[in-house]
């Protein structure tokens, strides 16, 4: 069940970081875009740039943060996807950045925060 339970908070970190996005200006292009080499949750524009966002969602910090899941090998999973995607949509030589979006779902009111340029394109 563990993995069930995993999947509908993830599902809910996700939608709360949508609302948070649009709130915050961002226009969502695309969502859990998928390639061969792995997903992107969301694809938006803001301002002039292409944003690639990762949603990491947890009920709790006692296993860290949300945004510390985003580790350097999800980095560079996430890099080579968005690279699919620009290829893919003649997008290649546009602004582009990372963002990640920690939802923590703690108390009855969750808290989301939005780190732009969270990392670089990582080969």
């Amino acid at each position: 069940m563990k993995g069930n339970n995993t999947r509908k908070t993830g599902g809910t970190g996700e939608a709360i970081a949508l609302a948070h996005l649009e709130r915050n200006g961002y226009a969502i292009i695309d969502r859990n875009y998928t390639c061969v080499i792995g997903e992107i949750d969301i694809v938006a524009m803001n301002e002039s740039d292409i944003v690639f966002i990762e949603v990491k969602s947890r009920r709790s910090s006692a296993f860290g943060t949300p945004a510390e899941a985003v580790t350097v090998k999800k980095q560079k999973k996430i890099s080579r996807t968005a690279l699919c995607y620009l290829k893919e949509k003649n997008l290649l030589g546009r602004p582009a950045r990372f963002d990640v979006v920690a939802v923590t779902m703690e108390r009855d009111e969750p808290t989301v925060e939005i780190f732009q340029n969270a990392f670089d394109f990582i080969e």
